[in-house]
């Protein structure tokens, strides 16, 4: 077995100009010591990092309604939804105890993902698996009785090669979805993979929400992943995903420019408050457009400012309007 297996990929000059870029910017991003500190942060990028993966899922609870799972209160939502939360938020908080080349955690993990939803949880499938779209079959998964040999193959590769982790973890990915190894939860499982072995090159990886970026172009995702399955190589996958990655980091560097530049949280939330006294419907990208930062740090001032009880919402997430309630002295 592993002794020559090697997942077919091609090695790009845009690949490789990606990986230079990639490492360039964790270079700029002091985020590592930021997330080990700002604890509320890392719970509100976990908390994305689940509400995208599953949402990508047809999970149908909202950002809202998935913090507040995870902060143990009652939500009105199909009891499937609310288990799939539960049990991402355990896999996802179990992360740091996971070895990213065993297959046994792989398992586990698998267990803790999917355990009351599926039959099958913490087992390889027994049965054959297709990806449909609509009645359209997509990709037929490899047949049950060579999955275990497979996934045993693929893990010792990744142990072994010399490839750079941004490099292998997309390849990782791309291999996994390909065999599709269990009954149900390969999307959310491969996800999670893919973040614990980035994680293990740079740590801040576990609290970055890349999850969030695939959900936005969720149909690119599978595009590319139909594409490296028409073409029998993993290249156009792992371009696409080392795009995600340099996006997000993208995002982060030009926070903290922004943080740097347009003053302190306090300054910003005031001119959240102002804003939203003047027009209570505006929304976040109207919000960060007029204030002149990104559409994330207001989401962040938005939740603080509620939290506090500055500010409430008024009626539905559409349609409503938030309520600036007037403090006294």
């Amino acid at each position: 077995m592993a002794d020559g297996y090697k997942p077919p990929f091609t090695i790009t000059e845009e690949i490789t100009n990606l990986v230079i870029e990639i490492g360039e910017l964790t270079g700029a991003i002091t985020l590592k010591e930021k997330m080990s500190t700002n604890l509320i942060l890392r719970r509100e990028n976990r908390i994305r990092s689940i509400h995208s993966s599953l949402a990508i899922e047809q999970n149908t609870l909202t950002m809202e309604q998935v913090s507040d799972v995870i902060n143990g209160k009652r939500v009105l939502g199909p009891p499937q939804d609310i288990r799939e939360v539960q049990n991402a938020y355990e896999a996802y908080e179990m992360l740091t105890m996971l070895n990213p080349y065993s297959g046994e955690d792989l398992l586990r993990a698998h267990n803790i993902m999917m355990t009351d939803l599926v039959k099958e949880s913490g087992i390889f499938r027994s049965k054959g698996v297709g990806v449909y779209n609509g009645s359209e079959l997509i990709h037929a998964g490899t047949p049950p009785q060579y999955v275990p040999d497979l996934v045993s193959e693929l893990f010792a590769w990744l142990k072994d090669s010399s490839l750079h982790p941004l490099i292998k973890s997309c390849i990782f990915h791309y291999e996994f979805e390909f065999i599709h190894p269990f009954a149900d939860g390969n999307g959310r499982i491969g996800r999670l993979w893919h973040t614990l072995i980035l994680s293990k090159w740079k740590e801040f990886f576990l609290w970055l929400p890349i999850e969030t970026l695939i959900k936005e172009r969720q149909e690119n995702y599978y595009k590319a992943l139909n594409a490296a399955n028409t073409k029998g190589e993993s290249t156009i996958f792992v371009h696409f995903m080392l795009c995600v990655i340099r996006d997000t980091l993208k995002e982060l560097v030009t926070d903290n420019l922004e943080n740097s530049m347009e003053g302190t949280n306090e300054t910003n939330e005031v001119r959240v408050v102002f804003l939203l006294l003047e027009n209570g419907k505006l929304s976040a990208k109207r919000l960060a457009a007029e204030i002149g930062i990104s559409e994330r740090q207001v989401e962040r001032i938005v939740k603080g400012l509620r939290a506090s009880g500055k500010i409430q919402r008024i009626g539905a997430n559409k349609g409503g309007y938030w309520q600036v309630n007037q403090q006294e002295g």
